[in-house]
């Protein structure tokens, strides 16, 4: 009768359309974001080379010693500004975000907001 709803396998649609028209290049690479229910990961790509450029989460030992809970807006916030500071470290300026089918509320605007506040351009 009815199907149900998987959000999973939504979620992975809408990410399935948007990489078609997303792609990271040299000059642009592509700033990915993975969200789990306890941690936030981020990724910039060249997709040319298939090559990930720099990475940030807040599974890493030093996340997790200045965050409370790495679950929260906080730890979005905390990881936007760590992955800005190592791409500017590579001489990245701009990036195309790629929200992993994710809505852009709550963690993920969150982190988007406390990237460009750190200097990356999207």
């Amino acid at each position: 009768m009815f199907n149900k709803v998987n959000r999973k396998e939504q979620r992975k649609a809408r990410h399935f359309h948007i990489r078609k028209a997303i792609t990271g290049t040299t000059e642009r690479p592509r700033l990915v974001v993975f969200r789990s229910l306890k941690h936030i990961s981020v990724q910039v790509i060249d997709d040319v080379n298939g090559k990930t450029i720099v990475a940030a989460s807040t599974c890493e030992k030093d996340a997790r010693k200045a965050l409370k809970h790495t679950d929260s807006v906080e730890g979005a916030k905390y990881v936007g500004k760590v992955i800005a500071e190592r791409a500017k470290g590579k001489n990245i300026a701009t990036v195309s975000f790629d929200r992993g089918g994710n809505g852009y509320t709550g963690r993920i605007k969150a982190l988007a907001d406390a990237a460009r506040e750190a200097g990356l351009n999207f």
